[in-house]
Parts: structure tokens; sequence; C-alpha cells
């Protein structure tokens, strides 16, 4: 179990080093701009979802954190690779480097597989839902800002692009 214990704090720190990342590159001009046009994609998905009149200023009344977003996905990532690579990790702990690192290649599908069922559970699932990821959409207040009318009209710009194709190749809503 000491294994166990010792793959539990890497992973976590792990975590804490991918929060802290994101939190330091957000205090650049440069990225604050970038996390700016995260949040107007969000509002206007946000919008959509919630099919209201698509205009910039009805795109802008809406929330910047969504239940869907990557960035959301990439922390519950980690912490299911914490659970799924910690008891992989002590079995293979005899093994060479390489096998160790194969063992987690092979493994990263289900991380993401897993990661992805629980995105998916959770913004499908309601309030109750919303309330199990509540701590991974914390995340998007370091991921998105607060965007200018004229940023959620290029994404509802983009949006609109991204329909339009859908349809002509026949996707549905």
């Amino acid at each position: 179990t000491q294994q166990l214990h010792i793959n539990i704090i890497e992973g976590v720190l792990r975590a804490v080093i991918f929060i802290a990342y994101v939190a330091i590159i957000g205090l650049w001009p440069d990225i604050r701009e970038v996390f700016r046009y995260h949040g107007a994609e969000h509002k206007t998905i946000n919008a959509f979802e919630a099919e209201m009149k698509m205009t910039p200023e009805n795109i802008m009344k809406c929330s910047r954190i969504h239940p869907r977003c990557g960035t959301s996905f990439l922390l519950i990532a980690v912490i299911v690779s914490i659970i799924i690579f910690s008891p992989v990790k002590t079995l293979v702990s005899g093994e060479s480097f390489i096998m160790q690192v194969i063992a987690r290649i092979i493994l990263i599908p289900l991380v993401i597989g897993i990661s992805y069922e629980i995105i998916k559970l959770a913004s499908n699932s309601g309030k109750i839902g919303l309330c199990f990821i509540s701590p991974f959409l914390t995340l998007q207040y370091l991921t998105t800002r607060e965007p200018n009318i004229n940023q959620a009209e290029i994404a509802l710009i983009s949006l609109d692009t991204a329909l339009e194709n859908a349809i002509s190749k026949g996707v549905r809503k």
C-alpha cells in the first residue's frame, strides 16, 4: 500500500502542477485574450443550447462556464489517470521503465473513454450531474474570461459556419 500512496501523491502533484500552469499562463496578456475567446465560445454554445435568439447581445447574457468543456475534461482525465494508473504502476513496478511507459500508453484510451463518459453522464444528469462535476467546472474560471461583444460576434460567426458545414455534410443538430 505504500506504493499506492506514492502513486496517489504523484497523481495529485501532477494535477496541482497542471492547475498552477493554467493559472500562471492566464496572467499573460495574449493568453488572457485567448481565454476571452474561450469564454465567448462557451457563452455562444450556452445560448445555442438554450435555444435563445442568436445575437451577440443575447450571447453576452449567458454563462462562460460549460459542463462539457475540454478544460474540465482534462482535469477529470488527470483524476481518472490517478485511479487507473496507480494500481497498474504498482503491478509493473518491478518491470523495466519501457514496460511501465508501454503499460500507461496502452491504458490512455481507457482513461480518455472513462473521462468522456463521466463528462457526458454528468452533463446529461441535470443538477445532480452538475453538482458532481462542479469542482472540475471551477477550473474554467481560470481558462475563460469575460469576452467583449466583438468576441461574442466572432464566436457566433464561428458557430454559424460550423453549423452550415455540418448541414452541408448531412449532420443533424
